[in-house]
């Protein structure tokens, strides 16, 4: 499922147009995008949490010609699946 394919699922569901689930589904993705940039986490209650994970800086090889190289400290957006959405797959 791409992101069209899921706004006509949310418009079919809800009964929106597909314009105003078009918006639906960008304020959701928006919101969560805002709060991880914050440093907040997201917990939807039975769906799972978005969250941000801090990678410390670290060397490393360059694949090519084997050579050590240092990667930098990030911030990467993690998922934790819930139990409600854990159950609904298996």
């Amino acid at each position: 499922m791409n992101k069209n394919d899921l706004i006509g699922a949310v418009a079919d569901v809800s009964g929106l147009s597909k314009s105003d689930a078009t918006k639906a589904v960008e304020a959701v993705f928006e919101s969560i995008t805002n709060a991880l940039t914050k440093g907040d986490e997201v917990r939807l209650v039975g769906f799972g949490t978005f969250a941000v994970a801090k990678r410390k800086a670290s060397i490393g090889r360059n694949p090519r010609t084997g050579e050590p190289m240092s990667i930098k400290a990030s911030s990467q957006p993690k998922f934790k699946a819930g139990k409600g959405l854990k159950d609904a797959v298996n």
